[in-house]
């Protein structure tokens, strides 16, 4: 199970360089707009990231992931985002550029 700490720190960076939204919550650290949250980090230290149905299912092979679970249930919409996936911060950073559009998409709330 990854360091909680470690990973808030890490999840911070790569919100830090995307200048169009911020990271928001105490106890339950995530991103949200247009009243959508779509990007989390679970108290086991896992980072969500949420996208559209369709764009769901093509990560979820292209990336060999699963759904992203929190609190024991499956976040619908989101995907888990994995060490090797976190590794790569060009591809988290487009990762949470993609789901901020998505979002923004949506109707507001």
């Amino acid at each position: 199970m990854p360091d909680f700490t470690e990973q808030l720190k890490l999840y911070d960076a790569l919100i830090a360089q995307c200048p169009r939204f911020e990271r928001k919550g105490k106890s339950v650290p995530c991103t949200t707009a247009n009243g959508h949250m779509f990007s989390t980090l679970n108290k086991a230290g896992e980072i969500g990231i949420r996208f559209s149905k369709e764009v769901q299912e093509a990560y979820l092979k292209q990336f060999n992931t699963t759904l992203f679970k929190s609190y024991n249930s499956v976040m619908r919409g989101y995907i888990l985002i994995t060490d090797e996936m976190l590794s790569d911060t060009d591809l988290a950073v487009k990762l949470l550029n993609e789901s901020y559009d998505y979002v923004m998409s949506l109707e507001p709330k």
